[in-house]
C-alpha cells in the first residue's frame, strides 16, 4: 500500500472588509508582492504538496495578475460565502485526484510568515495520529470576559491555563474532514475553522504548538508587522 499523500488547500474567497482596502487582504502588497504569493511560495517551496487547489470568489479580478496564478503546481476552484464552503468546494474539486487517506492541509492565504520548521514539526507531529491536528499557541494574555454596553466592564477574569490560539495549517484525512464538513454545514452548525468541524463530529484533533509570529492579516497593522517579520527571516 502506497504512503499517504499531501495536498494544500489555501482558501482565497475571502474579500477583507476589517482591512479597508480597495481590494481584499490577500491581494495587498508587502516589498511588492502580494501577499498570497508570499504565502503560497513559502508553503510550496517544501517540495511536501502533491498538489494545491485555490479557491476564489466568483468576482475574482485580481489573481490572474499574481504570480501564483502561472504556477503549473496551483489550480483554482469556485469558492463559497464562508471559509467552510470553500474548503469543501477545494475538497470536492480534488477529489479526482486525492485518496480518502491522503491528508489535506488548509492554510489561511493571510498567514504568510509560516515557518519552514513549524510546517515540517505539524507534518511529523499529526501524520500517525487517527484524527489529525492543528498549529496552535497558547494564549500570553490575561483575558477578561465583558459584559454589554458601549462602555464594556469587566465581568470576570478567564483561565488561561488550557487555552490555545489557533493558527494554520490544520492537517486532517480528505475524507474524514469532507465527511465533518459536509455535515457540520448540512446541520447549519458555524464552522470557524476545519478542527471545529472535527470537533463538531466528536473526533478532537491534537494541537501541534507553533510560533506565535505565524500572525494573520486582518486590520491595516497588521501588514506592517507581517511585512517586518518576514524581513528577519
Amino acid at each position: 500500500m502506497s504512503e499517504p499523500r499531501f495536498w494544500l488547500i489555501v482558501p482565497a474567497a475571502g474579500i477583507g472588509q476589517r482591512m479597508q482596502a480597495e481590494c481584499p487582504k490577500q491581494y495587498l502588497k508587502i516589498a511588492g508582492r502580494c501577499v498570497l504569493d508570499i504565502t503560497l511560495s513559502r508553503l510550496l517551496a517544501s517540495g511536501r504538496f502533491a498538489g494545491c487547489m485555490v479557491p476564489l470568489s466568483a468576482v475574482d479580478q485580481w489573481w490572474p495578475d499574481t504570480e501564483a496564478s502561472r504556477d503549473p503546481r496551483i489550480r483554482t476552484c469556485t469558492g463559497g460565502v464562508e471559509r467552510a464552503d470553500s474548503v469543501l468546494a477545494a475538497l470536492r474539486a480534488l477529489a479526482g485526484d486525492v485518496r480518502s487517506d491522503d491528508w489535506v492541509l488548509v492554510h489561511d492565504a493571510a498567514r504568510p510568515c509560516l515557518r519552514a520548521s513549524d510546517l515540517e514539526n505539524l507534518v511529523a507531529r499529526v501524520q500517525h495520529h487517527p484524527v489529525g491536528g492543528l498549529l496552535a499557541t497558547p494564549v500570553a494574555d490575561t483575558l477578561k470576559k465583558a459584559g454589554p454596553g458601549p462602555l464594556p466592564e469587566v465581568i470576570e477574569t478567564t483561565d488561561r491555563s488550557q487555552l490555545w490560539r489557533a493558527l494554520t495549517p490544520q492537517m486532517f484525512r480528505y475524507s474524514l474532514l469532507m465527511n465533518a464538513l459536509e455535515t457540520a454545514i448540512s446541520e447549519g452548525r458555524r464552522v470557524t475553522d476545519e478542527s471545529s468541524a472535527l470537533e463538531f463530529s466528536g473526533k478532537m484533533p491534537v494541537l501541534v504548538e507553533g510560533r506565535p509570529d505565524n500572525l494573520k492579516i486582518t486590520v491595516p497593522a497588521d501588514l506592517a508587522l507581517a511585512g517586518f517579520i518576514l524581513g528577519q527571516v
